[in-house]
């Protein structure tokens, strides 16, 4: 087996990074640098395709679970370690964004934040964005986990998060661990009602977001709110 290190110096990703940029690195190429090394008989790019393979992508290999990420031939607990602290540095990286003053002037931001948090759960959760009055965000609850048919607990308990975090404006989330984002009727009454509810405490429901195998649906989108 060849090593990365007797390849030319223009393939090798670290050298490559450092003449070209991270933007210019293949998935498997910034895997390989976070990884280092490979396995017996698989360079550490080869290594780093077949995980990639084995997960359908980056985004389901960081999403994976650990227990699952040590099924994986080579994946020890420092090494899933690694990998579960670069999901959560991203997912803090677009918190961070969010509560800058301009986050929610960009929706696409909004969708990527989400989908990070939900797409690769294994149980539906139902989520709350609470904003102040500029609309930046203040907090992320995971509220529910289970079937969002479980409903009339949610008035009361989004009405008391609103008002301990004195919120002005709440976006409502919750995946589809199915795949498919299509609101449901159960989703869409579930949002009527709460959208009165907060009326009631003068807070307006932005927004509802389906996270699914998909791009995410926006409840406020599909003319639903």
């Amino acid at each position: 087996m060849t090593s990365v290190k007797d390849w030319p110096a223009a393939e090798r990703p670290r050298e490559k990074m450092a003449e070209l940029g991270v933007a210019t690195l293949t998935d498997a190429e910034l895997l390989a640098i976070l990884l280092g090394t490979g396995i017996r008989g698989k360079d550490v790019v080869a290594y780093s395709r077949d995980l990639l393979g084995a997960f359908d992508g980056l985004g389901g290999m960081l999403a994976a679970s650990a227990d699952v990420l040590l099924e994986q031939p080579g994946l020890g607990p420092a090494r899933v370690m690694q990998l579960q602290v670069v999901m959560e540095i991203s997912r803090r990286y677009l918190a961070w964004q969010l509560r800058r003053d301009d986050g929610f002037t960009q929706p696409a931001m909004v969708r990527d934040y989400l989908t990070a948090q939900l797409r690769h759960q294994q149980r539906e959760i139902f989520v709350v964005l609470l904003l102040d009055s500029q609309h930046r965000l203040l907090k992320y609850v995971e509220l529910f986990q289970g079937t969002i048919n479980a409903a009339p607990v949610y008035p009361r308990e989004i009405i008391k998060l609103v008002m301990q975090h004195n919120a002005a404006a709440v976006i409502l989330a919750h995946n589809h661990p199915s795949g498919v984002a299509e609101p449901s009727q159960a989703d869409q009454r579930v949002t009527e009602r709460l959208k009165r509810a907060l009326s009631m405490i003068d807070v307006a429901l932005l927004d509802h977001f389906v996270i699914g195998a998909g791009t995410p649906v926006s409840f406020a989108e599909r003319g639903l709110l």
